[in-house]
């Protein structure tokens, strides 16, 4: 049997798997997504060795293209990788890819670059031509019901890498730290986990950026508590200062979390989120505060103008 033959049956048997008629930019082609391979040898692969970026599509464009594309070239660099294309060459890739699935509304690119081909061993040096590719397609990452409820949490036992281990402004491909802590997670029967780092204080979610509000007053766990710095947060810190509401990059303990008065998350993929319960405590009143509201309503606005 063909090996495109091969794995459209696994994709058939597959309900997570991706449309078959789905497009994949890589090295300046589109290509089918049943023939879009990796090798087997690519150390992204075998390694983890290799940076991501996730970005959203709103209305056909974009949004915040600029920011991903410097925080995948910082990335990168921080890695001593070298990305294969310049920055306009990556944006051109990103809609193509987008215009050859039909995306005109709004989707999501993941936007990779492996260190590619190499011997085995961990070695940089033993690798050659990174592979860069690039999948435009739908993504949602909670239910809507999730949005109206808030989601439910535990604080993880596994603890944030540490910002001279693997950093976690790195957005790179080795995700396990955060997959095992989201699988507690959902083990616990909770959407999400909340982890600390090596010192016992918030860092962010598993895949997201942690905020509480306490007195009117926005709290969020500065870079140098190992977190990703988040676009979205980025742009939700913007939004409450126009808002007249203080924004504090400020260490958090597990204490601040119980305490809160209203608590949300923020990340590309599930936007701006309310937490609702942590632990089994109740936040507030158990409802989307009044400043996450107006925070997530700014946010639509801010999406929709791009």
């Amino acid at each position: 049997m063909a090996v495109a033959a091969i794995q459209e049956k696994i994709m058939q048997n597959n309900p997570f798997a991706p449309k078959p008629d789905l497009k994949i930019w890589m090295a300046g082609r589109l290509v089918p997504v049943l023939e879009a391979n990796i090798n087997v040898f690519d150390h992204g692969l075998l390694y983890g060795d290799g940076v991501f970026e996730g970005i959203r599509i709103y209305g056909g464009r974009i949004f915040k293209e600029a920011e991903h594309i410097r925080r995948l070239f910082d990335s990168a660099k921080a890695i001593r990788l070298v990305v294969p294309m310049t920055a306009k060459e990556v944006s051109e890739a990103m809609y193509a890819a987008m215009a050859a699935n039909g995306i005109t509304g709004d989707g999501y690119i993941r936007l990779v670059v492996t260190r590619g081909v190499g011997a085995l061993g961990i070695s940089t040096k033993r690798t050659a031509n990174p592979t860069l590719f690039v999948i435009a397609d739908a993504i949602s990452l909670y239910p809507k019901e999730t949005y109206e409820r808030g989601l439910h949490c535990i604080v993880s036992s596994y603890v944030r890498n540490h910002p001279n281990s693997c950093s976690p402004r790195v957005k790179s491909l080795n995700y396990l730290n955060n997959i095992l802590a989201k699988a507690e997670a959902q083990d616990a029967g909770c959407d999400e986990a909340i982890m600390l780092n090596v010192s016992g204080r918030v860092s962010e979610c598993t895949g997201d950026n942690i905020f509480t509000v306490r007195r009117g007053e926005l709290h969020t766990p500065p870079a140098s508590e190992g977190i990703l710095e988040g676009i979205t947060r980025g742009v939700v810190m913007e939004l409450a200062r126009k808002r007249g509401v203080p924004v504090h990059e400020t260490l958090l303990l597990r204490h601040d979390l119980y305490i809160a008065d209203e608590c949300f998350a923020t990340g590309t993929a599930a936007e701006v989120i309310p937490i609702t319960k942590i632990e089994g405590r109740i936040i507030g009143d158990g409802k989307a505060g009044p400043i996450t509201k107006q925070l997530i309503e700014d946010f639509i606005v801010c999406r929709t103008r791009g």
